[in-house]
């Protein structure tokens, strides 16, 4: 398996990004004095917001014997919050393409056909959602894929943030939360976010420059709204090799004043 095909995974989180938007409506903004994140405890906000069921079943290729396909799937919906569900269902089929092409299918169960018809033996896809946060106003879905291609050495995982406004009944991305020409403001606070994680990490702080050269920073919007801030997680490879798993950098609230919109700060 080519390295190349780990690294398209950036530009399939924008283009699962750009679909998100897409099909998510549009509609008008709170008001910017009240804040959509509460100043409490993530148990306390964990208990708010959209209710969900859990959606779990895993299957082989029908009518396969001796070494078969296999597909899992450990998701979640939400009843009553249609577009929601179609949206996550949507982002984690697409989530499986591992090139530069639009993939030939636009929901699991497309997905689960594509599947059937060009898996090799051992080929493994594992699709998986959960309520990352939620409370009165947010829910932050993440969204996770592991695909594993026969012959090769591992796995592949990618993940993906969706951050939905229960109000407005849309996804947020980053132009929506911060305040009007505050990115580079952005890209400061996630740099900063990085060294520290450098910073704990044995084999950067062993050979910093061969690291830094090797797994240099980049720039990510795959944010998700947490009670301590935001937290930018990477896919496998980005910035880290893939024994240091899926990286994920927390941009502290209060390294985000001034950078975020005040309905996007803690009460």
């Amino acid at each position: 398996m080519s390295l190349s095909l780990f690294f398209t995974r950036a530009a399939h989180g924008a283009a699962l990004l750009s679909a998100a938007m897409l099909l998510a409506a549009c509609a008008s903004r709170p008001a910017d004095n009240i804040s959509l994140i509460p100043a409490e405890t993530a148990q306390q906000t964990g208990k708010e917001g959209l209710f969900t069921q859990g959606v779990k079943w895993e299957r082989r290729k029908p009518g396969c014997t001796g070494d078969c396909p296999t597909l899992k799937l450990d998701s979640i919906v939400f009843p009553g919050q249609t577009r929601l569900n179609e949206l996550v269902d949507h982002a984690l089929a697409v989530m499986t393409g591992v090139d530069s092409a639009a993939p030939p299918y636009a929901t699991v169960a497309q997905y689960e056909d594509y599947f059937w018809k060009t898996a090799a033996p051992r080929d493994s896809t594992l699709l998986a959602a959960k309520a990352r946060y939620r409370n009165r106003d947010l829910t932050v879905v993440e969204l996770n894929t592991w695909q594993y291609y026969t012959g090769a050495a591992h796995g592949i995982s990618a993940t993906q943030f969706l951050n939905w406004d229960n109000s407005a009944r849309k996804v947020l991305g980053l132009a929506d939360i911060l305040e009007p020409g505050k990115g580079d403001a952005y890209v400061a606070a996630l740099r900063a976010a990085h060294q520290r994680w450098l910073a704990t990490n044995p084999d950067a702080q062993n050979d910093p420059d061969t690291y830094h050269r090797i797994w240099p920073f980049q720039v990510s919007q795959n944010f998700g709204f947490t009670d301590q801030g935001l937290v930018v997680k990477y896919d496998s490879y980005l910035i880290a090799p893939y024994s240091s798993g899926q990286p994920e950098l927390l941009l502290p609230y209060s390294e985000l004043r001034g950078v975020l919109k005040p309905v996007y700060m803690p009460a």
